[in-house]
């Protein structure tokens, strides 16, 4: 399996390329607006990222199960609750 670090750590060096050598390339008459434009979008690109990323990491939010569904998975993880499932009949 690849290490937690990994992915953040190559997301950033792709948005650090665009953000910090690319505006070096920058040509043209509009060359401080172009190279504006790239600094603006590899930062709130690589944010927006971060933020998508790290709410994966700690959801609030969790699967809405149903008696019956959490008693199958119970069931078929080999855990089975027998007394819960005695008294729903």
């Amino acid at each position: 399996m690849v290490d937690s670090y990994v992915a953040p750590l190559v997301i950033t060096c792709i948005w650090a390329f665009v953000g910090i050598i690319c505006p070096f390339f920058a040509r043209g008459p509009s060359k401080g607006v172009t190279q504006c434009c790239l600094m603006l979008t590899a930062a709130t690109c690589w944010l927006f990222w971060l933020c998508c990323y790290m709410t994966q990491m700690n959801p609030l939010i969790g699967p809405k199960l149903s008696r019956n569904e959490i008693m199958i998975i119970a069931k078929e993880w080999g855990h089975e609750i027998k007394n819960v499932i005695d008294s729903m009949h």
